[in-house]
């Protein structure tokens, strides 16, 4: 995995397991890496799918001492109705400013459109962050072209477990 030098964090409402607010910063001193789903808004039906896909093999990311974590750039009440329906067993975060998105660069289409639509213009991304030195730091990330466009799990997993892989 290729790290990149900026290093990240972020404090975010989470409606999933796990603290409230939930900081980066604290699940980098507790694992290896932890996984951020950036997601594109709480309508988006490859992100419910995708969602679901990481819940269903939430354990190997665990095996490889990694957290999940997913993002959405919605206010608390629309991203708690995902919690409800799922039942995610990884922390899930509102972030109705999109802050975490504009952290790790998050791609939108469209010009000035896509900046006033998450719908429109957002598409989804991961990112892989390590400790390194002790600070979170991007070790791995995946910007979708597309709502299409995004890694598998199975390339995900990859990634964690081949530090050489790098795609971005």
């Amino acid at each position: 995995m290729a790290q990149t030098q900026a290093t990240v964090d972020f404090s975010l409402p989470n409606v999933g397991p796990g603290p409230d607010p939930l900081e980066l910063s604290t699940l980098v001193a507790d694992h290896d890496f932890v996984v951020v789903y950036l997601q594109r808004d709480h309508l988006c039906t490859n992100c419910r799918k995708q969602v679901q896909q990481v819940a269903a093999r939430y354990e190997e990311f665990g095996e490889r001492n990694a957290e999940v974590v997913s993002i959405v750039p919605e206010p608390r009440e629309k991203v708690q109705s995902w919690q409800d329906r799922y039942d995610l067993p990884y922390p899930l975060l509102a972030d109705p400013d999109a802050a975490a998105g504009e952290t790790f660069d998050q791609p939108v289409r469209f010009g000035f459109l896509g900046d006033l639509s998450d719908f429109l213009g957002r598409m989804p991304e991961v990112v892989v962050v390590s400790s390194g030195d002790g600070e979170p730091t991007v070790a791995w990330s995946y910007a979708g072209r597309s709502t299409f466009d995004r890694p598998s799990v199975e390339d995900v997993l990859g990634a964690l477990d081949d530090p050489q892989e790098s795609t971005t």
